[in-house]
């Protein structure tokens, strides 16, 4: 049974930092142990989105080399029409309940994420491989019995591998 990991903009720039943390080491051996794992691990199209942008304006040019390397290493899941639909009304949802991630003029990446996540979530109802959590650091190593995974189905688009 294969389970597929999204990342999100967090954990991205964790992986394409060429700085030495011991968050950033734990996050890429974390990475490490899903792909020897079989793990299929999917890059969102707005993660990498939030990830360039900020590479770009600080001109981190190994950043920005680290993060096109795992772009061609990993799944990538663009952004569809029905994703920013969706992404639309949970962004009038939240601010009808008083709820905004972001000011009324912004994107707001975070109801594309969660939009895009719901998208894959609804395509695998059925599927056996559907858990769901918060951060990387959730994840439980594969067999541990561990219940907090984020996890997205196969219905991802684009993949390079």
């Amino acid at each position: 049974m294969s389970m597929i990991v999204l990342l999100d903009a967090g954990t991205l720039g964790m992986l394409t930092s060429p700085k030495s943390s011991l968050d950033n080491e734990a996050c890429k051996n974390w990475l490490a142990s899903l792909a020897y794992q079989g793990v299929d691990v999917v890059i969102p199209e707005i993660a990498d989105y939030e990830v360039r942008r900020e590479l770009l304006r600080a001109a981190k040019d190994r950043g920005l080399g680290r993060l096109n390397a795992l772009k061609g290493m990993l799944a990538y899941a663009p952004i569809t029409t029905a994703v920013m639909l969706m992404a639309a009304e949970f962004w009038a949802t939240a601010r009808k309940m008083g709820r905004q991630a972001a000011e009324d003029a912004s994107l707001d990446a975070d109801m594309i994420l969660a939009a895009q996540g719901f998208w894959f979530v609804t395509a695998m109802k059925r599927s056996s491989r559907l858990r769901m959590s918060v951060t990387w650091r959730c994840l439980p190593p594969l067999g541990s019995g561990g219940r907090l995974v984020r996890v997205w189905p196969q219905a991802v688009s684009g993949n390079s591998k």
